[in-house]
């Protein structure tokens, strides 16, 4: 987590509960309008690919019988 982040979640658990809701509901709007299909990775997301993709091992499509 970011010391941003951090800041933020301190910040929300100082409000009322209802409000901490629509700040909840804010937040949900704008990473829909910044990802509505949620196709994008976030940095920690893209991160946690490239390491499994290193160690995963991939079969060429070549090498699959399909028979």
């Amino acid at each position: 987590m970011t010391a941003l982040v951090q800041k933020v979640t301190e910040m929300l658990e100082m409000l009322p509960e209802q409000d901490q809701d629509l700040a909840y509901q804010m937040v949900k709007k704008l990473l829909l309008a910044w990802d509505p299909d949620f196709t994008r990775l976030t940095p920690k997301e893209q991160e946690r690919l490239n390491q499994a993709l290193k160690e995963t091992e991939t079969i060429s499509h070549d090498q699959i019988n399909w028979n």
